[in-house]
């Protein structure tokens, strides 16, 4: 934990929560410390209140000062409001800025960066939990809806590196997937600039997103835009005015390359049109390009020899003014899948419950997850090229659950020096050296 933990000081995460989070209870006192603590915790695997007892475990009290009781911190998190939970939502995005200062979190950013935004239906148990309530959509492979909680998150990331949060919001279990997402947008827009990402900025996002106010909030902002649209009548009529020679065969699975006619035999195919969208809404139509991916279906005649003669296509339309060529705008838009990585890591890791019957406690566990999240990602850019983009789990295993032993200076010194001892034969020791030695300032040189 000592890397981490030393990043999460440069990042100025405890400095930062005194500044900006301010809670009216008791309970409240010491946001600082608390704070860190829970985030401590969840990169060591917490996944409930009682799981940040592991942070009292062995050595952890010599080591590291401040550490909180979990019944604690359950109070201390059931003592938020909502708006000290946009409070921490400022922390979180200062902190993902000064991470993106002090490691290589974003590489290529000045060139191309994405946003992307997606939401997640997280279960809830029992009767208490506040907010909770059947979604539009079912959760963990359920074959009924069952009800939860709804997260909003969006991701900031480049073609070079791994994704990380730039905004998280819970909602009510009833919220459609569109409820606040053009303000969190906003908000992820603004932090991406702030990390560095001055070049272009593209928000991508599925059919859920579709919507006039969203990509308005894009153009205001100077952030392009690459949506799913919804295949309604007029997206259809646009659809069925693409000439058949202008559709262009991609790379997709089970396509093959022919290099004597040097290009892709594919069952899918590619082609774009002009499109104004939103023309019913007053003074919000965008024009844009209307980028379409087609692909056969495997038709009832298929197995009579006649497919060719009855040819059936799927057709997925893209809404975008991505100033990039026709085929790689198309490709990079698919990529929008990576969103779902972040969201199996923290599902995988502090997400998997939702701890408190509170739902400002719940929203707070989420933004904290998304700060942890960070944290282990920017701690993983400073330990190997092989950690920058590893699973949230590769990363706890591999730096943070280490079998590590303390030892002091001398047996009588019980403030001094402590020495850690590393596995041996340890295949990690590397990284996690490259990662210590990158967060901890080099011993003052000694005067002749």
């Amino acid at each position: 934990m000592a890397p981490a933990l030393r990043l999460a000081g440069r990042s100025g995460l405890g400095r930062l929560v005194g500044e900006h989070v301010a809670l009216g209870t008791a309970d409240g006192v010491n946001a600082p410390a608390k704070v860190v603590s829970i985030v401590a915790g969840m990169a060591c695997g917490a996944d409930s209140i009682n799981d940040l007892e592991l942070l009292r475990h062995g050595g952890m009290g010599k080591m590291f000062t401040g550490i909180r009781a979990p019944s604690t911190l359950g109070s201390f998190l059931r003592a938020f409001t909502w708006g000290n939970v946009r409070q921490l939502d400022k922390v979180a995005r200062q902190v993902l800025v000064a991470l993106a200062a002090h490691t290589p979190l974003l590489p290529g950013k000045e060139v191309l960066a994405f946003l992307d935004v997606d939401s997640m239906q997280r279960r809830t148990y029992g009767y208490a939990k506040q907010g909770s309530g059947f979604g539009h959509t079912k959760i963990g492979g359920k074959s009924v809806l069952v009800k939860g909680l709804n997260a909003l998150t969006i991701t900031l990331s480049t073609p070079l590196s791994a994704p990380v949060v730039a905004a998280s919001r819970l909602r009510g279990g009833t919220a459609g997937s569109a409820r606040g997402a053009a303000s969190a947008v906003r908000e992820s827009i603004g932090t991406a600039r702030q990390a560095g990402c001055t070049g272009t900025l593209l928000m991508r996002g599925d059919s859920a997103f579709y919507g006039a106010e969203l990509i308005g909030t894009c153009r205001e902002h100077d952030a392009r835009f690459s949506v799913t649209a919804k295949l309604d009548p007029k997206v259809k009529a646009a659809i069925a005015t693409i000439s058949e020679d202008a559709w262009k065969p991609i790379k997709y699975p089970r396509a093959i390359f022919d290099e004597q006619a040097g290009g892709w035999v594919s069952d899918a195919q590619v082609a774009e049109v002009g499109y104004t969208a939103f023309t019913s809404k007053k003074g919000q139509a965008a024009c844009a390009r209307l980028i379409v991916r087609r692909v056969r279906m495997r038709h009832e005649q298929a197995g009579c020899g006649q497919e060719e003669l009855f040819p059936a296509w799927r057709y997925y339309p893209i809404f975008t003014d991505s100033p990039y060529a026709l085929l790689q705008a198309e490709e990079q838009h698919r990529d929008h899948a990576v969103q779902e990585q972040v969201n199996a890591d923290l599902i995988g890791g502090p997400l998997a419950h939702l701890p408190s019957g509170h739902f400002a406690a719940n929203a707070a566990w989420l933004t904290c997850a998304a700060i942890t999240h960070n944290l282990l990602r920017g701690l993983g850019c400073l330990a190997s090229a092989f950690h920058a983009k590893a699973r949230g789990a590769t990363l706890r295993r591999h730096l943070i659950a280490v079998p590590a032993r303390l030892a002091r200076h001398s047996p009588a010194d019980e403030r001094g020096h402590l020495t850690l001892h590393l596995p041996a034969g340890w295949r990690w020791q590397p990284a996690w050296t490259n990662a210590f030695t990158a967060t901890h300032d080099p011993p003052a040189a000694t005067a002749a």
